[in-house]
């Protein structure tokens, strides 16, 4: 552990910890997430638990499964975890890593997080709508304890224009741990099924190369179907190991564990597999070039998902890998001239979201969102039209919460999902017949989920 990159930047860490505000730059496999947590718990200069955010539930947890080894004992001790429906913490936990919605209800309950020395906000990169919220309320809070910490790590702080948001913050940069990777540009026919390509590709790759595979495919479908059209093709050597977010936990470790003496493995992975996790045994990565993503139309109020190009920001962290380990290879399913023509970097969630989420814990915080210390401002348009969906459930007046928005609120689901189960629940009891039918066909048609 001590040879990890990250190790190099500690006089310059130590230093930035007599800061209140401090911006980490590490590449993958420098050892932010799995290193320098442990060291800051044994800093004289963090008085208090430690906070880290993790945006992924399957990262947060494996990487409090992973600290917690490392001192030699499971979660629940020292190293704790907690998230929507689980919640691994103990009286002796120090440091607990959490996901988004967690931390935000944290910050609500207590705004200034009593007893919490750090706050760690780990692959801020990713800019995720419920960080930016989570980080804003912790400037607040910051605000009314001047001895709390905030520390900001992301993979890369180009096109983040985080000093304009911490000005005053102390900011240190470690390299990567990464051996090289070779590109390979082999465009698909986009007339051909995306299962097809991906799967000829992956046979391929096994066939030139040494080592498993990680694919990345856009959501769940391709990924089985990806993985049909490989079944009885690979071989009884290659475990196949899907690996997305909706799978049970046993099914998400046995794509993270390494594969079995004398075998391979293709981890078939959305882009919950692009940060954070390392994989053990890969050093190929066949990439798609897609990913889904949420977009959120406030002419019909739908939230719709989309497959699309990915960013060369998402494409670096793909491939970069099939090189955490060992020297490795990676397959892109388009042209280098196309690659000239991604997008930087997939825009901020607060973008392009439904902000109705967002405009609720704003009003249970008390603030308008334009008062809120955010890296990226809210587009008005999505602005209002949070504001006259909240206004039409009955769950805001002006800034202020309704009693029946405060019910809602504290739900922690969707608005228009809470208000739809408090209705129905009202009418339940009123002998309305049929009442939470009606209610679970509603929230079928529309694909409704709880956030966290």
């Amino acid at each position: 552990m001590n040879q990890l990159p990250i190790v190099e930047a500690l006089p310059r860490l130590q230093q930035a910890l007599t800061a209140s505000q401090i911006i980490i730059e590490a590449p993958p496999g420098a050892g932010k997430s799995t290193w320098l947590p442990l060291w800051l718990l044994e800093q004289a200069e963090i008085r208090g638990r430690i906070i880290m955010l993790e945006p992924r539930r399957l990262a947060a947890r494996t990487i409090a499964q992973y600290l917690a080894t490392q001192l030699g004992e499971t979660p629940g001790g020292r190293i704790g975890y907690r998230m929507r429906g689980e919640s691994r913490v103990g009286k002796d936990t120090r440091l607990e890593v959490v996901t988004e919605g967690v931390l935000t209800r944290m910050l609500q309950a207590d705004p200034e997080l009593d007893g919490v020395g750090l706050l760690i906000f780990d692959e801020f990169h990713e800019r995720s709508l419920q960080a930016d919220l989570a980080l804003a309320f912790a400037l607040e809070c910051q605000a009314l304890r001047e001895d709390l910490k905030i520390m900001v790590m992301s993979a890369t702080l180009e096109g983040l224009a985080l000093d304009s948001l911490l000005p005053d913050a102390a900011v240190v940069q470690s390299a990567g741990r990464s051996f090289p990777v070779t590109l390979e540009y082999q465009p698909r026919n986009q007339h051909s099924r995306l299962d097809e390509a991906m799967g000829r590709a992956i046979l391929a790759a096994l066939d030139h190369f040494d080592g498993s595979v990680l694919a990345f495919l856009p959501g769940e479908r391709e990924i089985r179907g990806t993985q049909d059209w490989l079944n009885g093709k690979t071989g009884s050597e290659v475990e196949l190991r899907p690996l997305y977010g909706r799978l049970t936990l046993a099914e998400q470790q046995a794509a993270i564990a390494p594969a079995g003496p004398g075998r391979r493995k293709v981890v078939l992975a959305t882009n919950v597999a692009e940060t954070s996790l390392t994989i053990d045994g890969i050093s190929i990565v066949v990439d798609s070039g897609l990913e889904r993503q949420s977009q959120f139309e406030p002419q019909s109020g739908i939230t719709r998902l989309h497959s699309r190009q990915i960013s060369q920001a998402s494409a670096t962290q793909r491939a970069g890998r099939a090189g955490r380990l060992q020297p490795g290879a990676c397959l892109r399913l388009w042209s280098q001239e196309q690659q000239e023509r991604l997008a930087a970097r997939r825009p901020a969630e607060i973008e392009q979201s439904d902000l109705a989420s967002f405009l609720l814990e704003c009003a249970a915080w008390g603030a308008e969102p334009e008062q809120l210390p955010l890296l990226t401002p809210p587009p008005s348009p999505l602005l209002a039209a949070a504001r006259n969906q909240l206004a039409s459930l009955g769950l805001l007046t002006g800034a202020q919460l309704t009693p029946l928005g405060r019910q809602v609120w504290q739900l922690g689901t969707e608005p228009w999902l809470g208000q739809l189960l408090l209705t129905a629940k009202d009418w339940q009891r009123q002998g309305r017949a049929g009442a939470l039918a009606d209610a679970a066909y509603l929230v079928a048609l529309r694909g409704g989920r709880p956030l966290g």
